[in-house]
This record gives structure tokens, C-alpha cells and sequence, in this order.
């Protein structure tokens, strides 16, 4: 377990010294993940980032423009507003507003996390289901292998697993699938991330799972074959063994009946 203490009277050399241990948080020798170097590798990163493509390329699994900041806002080795600064002073309202929009979201789960506190690791709201549903409370076995032998699933969580980083919206294709199709509780895949995601804090990973399992919005959240096979640009399903029956083909309409879901 890795040890952190803050030193310091003023804010400023708090942050010195989270700052400074932080440096060394995912530094030693090469593994899997590349996410190392604190606070001087997450400056690198931001004055690299070029935000006039996230728009366009955020929700694509593959060739995304998603930032990949997250692990170093998350550890404080960057802050949501000196973030926010740097691409608002170099470019346009209009060029900035999605990504800024998507900071403020990480800012609105922190808020509701300081309201609520522990409460947040319970449904804060009733699941929005149209016939009753029994939930799992354990993770099924061919999940935690990575064995579920659905291509879209299993390469995600290969690299959840190997790199403790997984794009966004696989984060969501796998919550609804663990939720809606399996059954298992939000709050077992929420401990999955926490084990496994650098990025994975309290606020954003527990509220992000109630907002997919409709306990914290107006309507569950839930996927079909062709909006994987949109948003990954087609790579998993074309060597998915279980292709030809595929549990997520067919319109939202049909999905959601099947699953006992509210309409869209």
C-alpha cells in the first residue's frame, strides 16, 4: 500500500508536497501501464493534449482524442481548473466547450460526493427496471478472467486489467452489460474499477455507475451491437466468436424489452 503524507501550513506547500510525492507514484521500472512521472509527466501530457480534435474523436474507442489526464487529476497531480485554464486561454469558447463541459461533470461528482459523503456507495435513487430483477452480489467468474467470450467485453477488460486504463465509453458498454444483461449489482463492478483504475475515484466511478443503472438519473443506460460496432469502428465484432448470436443485436426498442428496461 502505497503511503501519502501532506506536509505543510499554507495551501501552497500542501501542494508542494503532494506534489512532490506524487513525482515518484508510478515511477521504478517498466510495466504494462505508461502511466507514470506525477506531476511533471501530467503537465507533459496537458501542454501535448490537442483539444480542437476531442469533439469529434472523444467517443471512439479506437483513434480516440480523449485527453488521458484523468489518472493525474485524479492522484492531484493536476487540478480540474489549471486544467480548464490552459485550454481556455489558447483557444476559443467554441473549440474548448466539450471538453470544458466534461470537467465540469468530474467537478458536479465531487460536489455531490461532499453533499452526501458514504451515501454515494448506495442507490440514491430506485433502479427504474419494468418488472422486478434479482441482483448478484458477486462477480461472475468468466468476467473476472475476461472469458465471457464476447469480443467487445473481453478486450476491454484485458485492458482494464493489464494497463488500469480503459476508455469511457467501453466503461459504459461493460457497466450496462454487467448491470442489465448479468444482473450483478453496481456496486460489484464499481469495486472492480476501484481495484483496477488509475483513475478510478470514489466520486466519478460510483456516481458514473448509478447513472448507468438509473439510480442516479431519469432512465438506465444501455447499448446495442451497433452502437459498438459504430464507436469501435467495427474491431471486435468482426472476430467475436459469439457474432452470429450476438446479445446485443436488435434496435433499442427491442433491447429494452428484452431487458425490462423503460423505453428510450
Amino acid at each position: 500500500m502505497i503511503e501519502i503524507r501532506v506536509t505543510g501550513q499554507t495551501r501552497e506547500e500542501r501542494a508542494r508536497s503532494l506534489a512532490q510525492q506524487l513525482e515518484g507514484l508510478y515511477s521504478g521500472e517498466p510495466t504494462p501501464s505508461s502511466w507514470r512521472g506525477g506531476r511533471s509527466e501530467g503537465l507533459r501530457r496537458l501542454a501535448t493534449f490537442d483539444v480542437r480534435r476531442y469533439a469529434d474523436g472523444r467517443n471512439y474507442t479506437q483513434g480516440s482524442t480523449v485527453s488521458q489526464l484523468s489518472p493525474y487529476i485524479r492522484h492531484g497531480a493536476l487540478t480540474l481548473a489549471e486544467v480548464r485554464d490552459v485550454v481556455v486561454r489558447q483557444h476559443p469558447r467554441s473549440v474548448v466547450e466539450k471538453f470544458v463541459n466534461e470537467l465540469a461533470w468530474r467537478a458536479f461528482w465531487r460536489s455531490v460526493y461532499a453533499a452526501k459523503g458514504t451515501a454515494i456507495g448506495r442507490n440514491i435513487e430506485l433502479p427504474k427496471y419494468t418488472r422486478p430483477v434479482r441482483w448478484s452480489a458477486t462477480l461472475p467468474d468468466d468476467v473476472a478472467q475476461a472469458q465471457t467470450g464476447l469480443a467487445c467485453i473481453d478486450d476491454g477488460l484485458h485492458e482494464l486489467f493489464t494497463l488500469g486504463y480503459v476508455h469511457n465509453h467501453w466503461r459504459m458498454w461493460f457497466a450496462a452489460y454487467l448491470l442489465h444483461w448479468r444482473r450483478v449489482d453496481w456496486q460489484v463492478g464499481a469495486r472492480l474499477f476501484e481495484q483496477h483504475l488509475l483513475d478510478g475515484d470514489p466520486a466519478s466511478n460510483r456516481l458514473s455507475w448509478q447513472w448507468v443503472a438509473g439510480t442516479f438519473s431519469h432512465k438506465p443506460y444501455y447499448f446495442n451491437r451497433a452502437n459498438v460496432e459504430r464507436y469501435s469502428r467495427g474491431m471486435h465484432c468482426v472476430r467475436c466468436s459469439a457474432a452470429a448470436a450476438c446479445p446485443f443485436e436488435g434496435s433499442y426498442e427491442v433491447i429494452a424489452q428484452r431487458l425490462g428496461l423503460p423505453q428510450a
